[in-house]
């Protein structure tokens, strides 16, 4: 199994606290339950640490029309609205709501090259709420693919203070490519044109990279 890079910082410092833990626990005179419990919640800690930054291999579905989720988690959002922070134009949204037990790290739904990566200052609102998509503080990655472009906020939540987007511009991406990760419970928009079909619906449950969300019903642009 393999674990997000951006872990490692958590997953170090559980096992530290732990092992000291575990010393004071075993060596203890006095309190020995208190110390004994103090070392399971520690234990307990370190377990989650591993289980949350994990980073499991996915199957990308084959097929040039497709887009696949960015993110694991529940989809809470499928309408068309006018985004007009980057894109200023009408487009197809698919909001997914990541629990603390979903994988975190977030893949391109479809292949393309990064031409900006924007983090916005805000609040943080619990991530499933409404206010969240507008307010919180985020990070939006703008690709331009070859059949328009495309747009992925990844937004913060009210435990989840930090969205890491790996990608910087001129950076190509394929299709269910890793290119970050948001840390604890936490929000994805994707943002598509209108040649874009989402074909899931709120509440299904979605795994990065893996699950086709969309698919493309205008034929690419043609290489010249």
């Amino acid at each position: 199994m393999k674990f997000a890079p951006e872990g490692i910082p958590f997953i170090a410092g559980a096992l530290v606290v732990t092992a000291v833990a575990a010393f004071f626990a075993f060596t203890a005179n006095r309190h020995i339950v208190i110390s004994l419990v103090l070392m399971l919640i520690c234990i307990d800690v370190t377990v989650f640490m591993f289980y949350f930054f994990r980073d499991p291999e996915r199957v990308v579905p084959k097929g040039e029309n497709i887009i696949v989720s960015p993110a694991d988690g529940k989809v809470i959002v499928v309408s068309e609205v006018f985004e007009n922070t980057t894109l200023n134009a009408n487009v197809r949204k698919l909001s997914i709501f990541m629990s603390p037990l979903n994988v975190h790290v977030n893949r391109i739904p479809y292949a393309g090259t990064v031409v900006n990566v924007k983090r916005n200052a805000g609040n943080f609102f619990k991530a499933f709420m409404d206010e969240a998509s507008l307010t919180n503080e985020n990070v939006t990655t703008t690709v331009e693919t070859d059949r328009g472009t495309m747009l992925i906020k990844q937004i913060a939540g009210s435990v989840a203070r930090r969205a890491v987007c790996r990608a910087t511009p001129g950076t190509h991406l394929l299709t269910g490519e890793r290119f970050g990760i948001i840390k604890f419970s936490s929000r994805v928009d994707l943002f598509l044109p209108l040649s874009a079909a989402i074909i899931v619906k709120t509440g299904d449950m979605v795994r990065a990279g893996e699950t086709v969300v969309a698919n493309w019903t205008e034929q690419k642009e043609q290489e010249h």
